[in-house]
């Protein structure tokens, strides 16, 4: 009987279930997209019970659709949208508030009130104080939901990230676990000791008995119920999406960088057992903890990535599917000198600005919907090249390869204007899902699906690289009229 891998991959805007073969080969896909709430401007959310419905029917239609069993499914791997922060009732299993999605900018005066311990939250987290990760999130829970720091104080409560809570659910509540990447993005988890930081606790008011047991990200944490899946099957990788796409692109060794070209990007260089504390506006984390070694990454995010093109499409009407924006992008030899910078939700990386709002410059009467359209990609392509230019100063030397994945990396027209401003060759796998893969290599190398790193390789496809055409010349221009428009945002 084959047997299969199963990825959840339970992202900002949808929900997927992907299994694979041994050779790394999709074999079948599910997906629903999830709704998105915005209560208040700069205020992004979720419900936790939708998050929890739409994977599980998912990962149904997955097997369905290619007639597989749990008899035949080897383990499931999790990857997620990191930071979303979910708080439950630990004996009904209900939310207590919607889940605050990681974009969400509402405790910028939690930040504020934190200042004189930004460098030691950063001493400690490798963070940027800031209110995209997790801890804010949950301690403007505890504070605006009414009674929550008094049941959370009792132990009534429990605090998780998607993936926490996904495998809560999974279990019936028996397992109340995070992996390492996950909680080395909340602000509260010391990415030295691996523990959860006491001083950061105190500072928000946040009770520990309500935080998570970390683990690492390749390890068998339980089995899923039997009912939920037609049997039990064993639940056994986890890693926040970025991370476990660094793993799923197999950057394994010291140097190595990637960017997923998703809802936001994010890139991620290897740094092996060493921490680095960036210069240049980075951030350290964990990449993932496997046998009992921790690797560590630098890492840059873009909040507004892929979802610069929702917005083309849904808010302006410009494009009906975001699969044209590359024809049409090319009507056009350029932005006739229009620049937009995407700062729906504050710049991420290595701005970090929480309070910007997103410009448009350059605007003339010669502006046409063409070039706005090839504006919002080259915006992806500038955010992206600041994180790139930030990484090989830190680093010390210059990126040989930038590693793509993620739904807008199969935009041709994107991934060549990144070899060019760059200057960089950008390398494309045959599978862009490497998100979801990653999370299958971690859960298939816990339970001897895949032998070691090398049965993995054997499996790899093809790839197409994207090397740089543009003059330096007209590349330094492009340059230099972004960050005139980034100055003016600030």
């Amino acid at each position: 009987m084959e047997r299969y891998i199963m990825s959840f991959d339970a992202g900002t805007t949808s929900e997927r279930a992907i299994i694979f073969n041994h050779d790394s080969e999709i074999v079948s896909v599910a997906q629903k997209e999830i709704k998105q709430y915005y209560p208040q401007a700069g205020w992004v959310e979720h419900d936790p019970m939708e998050l929890w419905s739409t994977q599980l029917g998912v990962a149904v239609e997955a097997m369905s659709k290619a007639g597989i069993s749990a008899e035949e499914i080897d383990a499931i791997g999790i990857t997620n949208q990191r930071e979303t922060t979910i708080v439950w009732d630990r004996a009904t299993g209900r939310p207590v508030y919607r889940a605050i999605v990681w974009q969400c900018r509402r405790t910028a005066d939690y930040c504020e009130r934190l200042a004189p311990y930004a460098e030691k939250i950063r001493e400690k987290t490798g963070l940027v104080l800031d209110p995209y990760f997790s801890a804010t999130k949950l301690a403007w829970i505890l504070d605006n939901v009414e009674g929550a720091r008094e049941r959370a104080e009792a132990g009534e409560l429990l605090f998780g990230t998607v993936e926490t809570w996904l495998i809560w659910k999974l279990t019936k509540g028996k397992r109340h676990v995070t992996d390492l990447s996950n909680a080395s993005r909340t602000m509260l988890f010391n990415i030295h000791t691996l523990t959860w930081d006491e001083d950061i606790c105190n500072w928000l008011g946040i009770p520990r008995k309500m935080l998570p047991t970390p683990v690492g990200n390749s390890e068998v944490y339980g089995e899923s119920a039997a009912e939920f899946l037609g049997g039990r099957i064993r639940i056994a990788g986890a890693a926040g999406d970025q991370q476990s796409a660094l793993f799923g692109q197999k950057a394994w060794s010291v140097g190595d960088i990637k960017n997923t070209y998703g809802t936001g990007c994010f890139l991620l260089m290897n740094t092996g057992e060493t921490p680095i504390a960036s210069e240049h506006g980075l951030v350290t984390t964990i990449a993932w903890g496997r046998g009992g070694k921790v690797t560590y990454a630098l890492e840059g995010s873009v909040f507004m990535g892929g979802a610069v093109v929702q917005w083309l499409r849904d808010e302006l009407g410009l494009v009906a599917t975001a699969a044209e924006t590359e024809e049409l992008a090319q009507k056009v030899p350029d932005t006739n000198g229009c620049y937009i910078v995407p700062a729906f939700t504050g710049l991420g990386a290595p701005y970090w600005k929480p309070e910007a709002k997103g410009v448009v410059t350059g605007l003339t009467r010669g502006v046409g919907r063409f070039h706005i359209i090839r504006a919002a990609l080259d915006a992806i392509v500038y955010q992206v090249n600041d994180i790139v230019t930030a990484m090989e100063h830190d680093a010390g030397s210059p990126v040989c390869a930038l590693r793509a994945d993620g739904g807008a990396s199969v935009n041709n027209y994107l991934m060549q204007t990144q070899a060019d401003i760059s200057n960089t060759s950008v390398v494309r796998p045959a599978c862009v899902e490497t998100t979801a893969m990653g999370a299958a290599y971690l859960a298939g190398l816990a339970t001897g699906f895949w032998e070691d790193e090398a049965d993995i390789v054997r499996t790899s496809a093809g790839e197409t690289i994207f090397r740089p055409k543009m003059s330096e010349e007209d590349r330094e221009a492009h340059i230099r009229g972004w960050k005139e428009a980034v100055k003016m945002l600030l």
